[in-house]
């Protein structure tokens, strides 16, 4: 369930009043859903829209105490998981590739503020926090990580895989720009089955010059299809800057007869407003373009330092000009809801939930043998592992009609 790992921090919070009741968190954790008790609502200003053949929402943004605090807490929450995988990884822990997403917190808080779990949503493989966006648990995540069956993937598929079916996550896609004809289809499901919802289609900068997505934008716009196309544009495609690898980096544009928006999405609340409206207009006139503006703090990969093509002092200058778990701390802290210190005293709590987590996922086991022949034939052939001898097939498949002819030389 979403937010299960916030449990416990909740029910021991020293903050009284301004958390909702655990069953509510469990169930859902964010504003798409109503809250259990009134909850003061306040008007702020986030930064405008920009449109491209559309006419922008409305920049003044309705939002509560509640809603707030859940963004806060998520996106902090968001943050120490990506942190602790970081460590994870150089501890040898947890395995294979590893994108970090530590910055890029307010798009999957924002966007999940707007959408409900009957949305369809697929990513790129900066996937951790789109998961547990969608409901899935930091549990889980690890798990997946350190090759556990636990894990989304029961510990077959790493970080890039990562699926959450009932809530319709479907991935978590390793090559680049694959995700973008898939969430196509997505959102022609929901319009063959009339079902009144849409499918955000999640890419990043450096898949935005990709043929396909031009492709499976006219397939959207032809047919109407209910789908949000959405960039998270880090301003860099691994270490390429935004600027040198396209002649138009006004993403939002990019789509030239679909309509487009360009977002600031270091600001969860302006990503919430631009989610709300492009879910109305895509169910109402078809495919729609929002460009997140966001940044990663890490480098591209865990391989990637991220420091020998922008300057330590550009990261620092983002940290402490954009950054979206301090821009809701401080809405926090302004209207009296809470102060430095209980804040404090919070995220504390919410950094023992996530060291809980790691500790439970690292009781998962490991898969057993026959998972590494599992899932490559509907029924498995009668496939046998056989020991490991060099110069030697792997797998050994059963001699008859539905295995390997005897006499194979004669085919």
């Amino acid at each position: 369930m979403a937010l299960s790992t916030l449990k416990q921090a909740c029910q021991l919070s020293r903050l009284a009043g301004t958390l909702r009741p655990a069953i509510y968190l469990s169930a859902r954790g964010f504003a798409a859903e109503p809250a259990q008790e009134e909850s003061e609502t306040i008007t702020l200003e986030v930064n405008p829209f920009k449109g491209h053949k559309v006419e922008p929402p409305s920049n003044v943004v309705e939002t509560n105490k509640d809603e707030l605090f859940d963004m806060y807490k998520t996106m902090f929450l968001m943050r120490r998981m990506e942190l602790t995988a970081d460590q994870l990884y150089k501890q040898k822990l947890a395995r294979g590739f590893l994108h970090l997403a530590d910055g890029q917190e307010g798009v999957p808080v924002g966007m999940e503020a707007a959408l409900d779990f009957d949305d369809s949503m697929i990513q790129s493989y900066r996937d951790h926090c789109t998961y547990v966006g969608r409901g899935g648990t930091m549990k889980a995540v690890f798990a997946e990580l350190m090759g556990r069956v636990d894990g989304p993937a029961r510990g077959l598929g790493g970080s890039m895989h990562l699926y959450h079916r009932e809530h319709n996550f479907f991935g978590g896609v390793g090559i680049v720009g694959e995700q973008i004809p898939v969430g196509t289809g997505l959102g022609f499901a929901h319009q063959y089955r009339d079902d009144g919802h849409v499918a955000f289609t999640i890419y990043g900068d450096g898949a935005a010059n990709q043929g396909q997505i031009f492709e499976a934008f006219n397939m959207a716009a032809i047919w109407n299809l209910p789908v949000v196309y959405v960039v998270e544009n880090n301003h860099y495609g691994m270490g390429t800057a935004d600027s040198r690898a396209s002649k138009s980096p006004q993403y939002y544009t990019r789509g030239d007869y679909v309509p487009g928006l360009w977002v600031d999405g270091m600001d969860c609340l302006a990503v919430k407003q631009a989610c709300l409206f492009a879910k109305k207009h895509a169910l109402e006139n078809g495919p729609i373009l929002l460009e997140m503006d966001t940044y990663r703090y890490h480098g591209h990969s865990i391989s990637d330092p991220g420091s020998t093509y922008r300057t330590r002092d550009e990261v620092s200058g983002i940290r402490r000009a954009r950054d979206p778990i301090e821009h809701v701390k401080q809405i926090i802290i302004e209207h009296g809801w809470a102060d430095a210190n209980e804040l404090k005293r919070l995220e504390k709590e919410l950094k023992a939930q996530v060291n809980a987590d790691v500790e439970e996922a690292k009781k998962s086991p490991f898969p057993p043998e026959e998972d590494f022949y599992n899932n490559i034939y509907v029924d498995g052939l009668g496939a046998k592992l056989r020991p490991i001898e060099v110069g030697m097939d792997k797998i050994q498949l059963p001699k008859g009609p539905r295995g390997p002819s005897a006499d194979a030389s004669t085919h």
